[in-house]
């Protein structure tokens, strides 16, 4: 049984866990702990910064999606994004990432405001290509173009 949950303070440190894992097995970076901790606290802390979801299984965070939003003034609406989608090793193939997504698109969808849900997937990661294709996505025929302003080492929150 799986359940999704919003997550709260308390799932801070598995969620950045979560997020230095990820890092490491789709671009083969290590992140510094106190940073991405920070990070994560930050967000749960203001609820205007985005909104972490969790999937509960055999009373662990198996899994997790956080969502940021972007207004569309062409659309007159909001854009859901997916970042930070991890779920851990020993609960992939079970449905957990389907459960969490599943529950966002259902919020969504129950929303008026909400025009579509989008994501961004690293170009070699065609498991996760896939896996995204199979719940509807497409492609949306842009490229993510990014001009850092300093290193990643230097980034902490305000």
């Amino acid at each position: 049984m799986i359940h999704v949950r919003d997550a709260a303070t308390s799932d801070a440190e598995v969620i950045a866990r979560f997020n230095q894992a990820m890092a490491t097995e789709t671009e083969d970076r290590g992140l510094e702990w106190q940073i991405v901790l920070s990070g994560v606290r930050a967000l749960l802390a203001d609820p205007a910064r985005g909104r972490y979801f969790v999937a509960v299984a055999d009373g662990e965070v198996a899994g997790q999606i956080m969502i940021t939003t972007e207004w569309s003034d062409w659309r007159n609406a909001w854009f859901w994004w997916l970042q930070s989608v991890y779920v851990h090793q020993d609960y992939r193939r079970l449905g957990v990432f389907r459960a969490i997504y599943q529950h966002i698109e259902a919020l969504a969808r129950s929303r008026p405001d909400v025009a579509a849900i989008r994501l961004y997937v690293e170009t070699e990661n065609q498991h996760a290509q896939q896996t995204y294709e199979s719940l509807g996505f497409h492609f949306a025929h842009y490229h993510v173009f990014e001009k850092a302003l300093r290193p990643p080492s230097e980034t902490t929150p305000p």
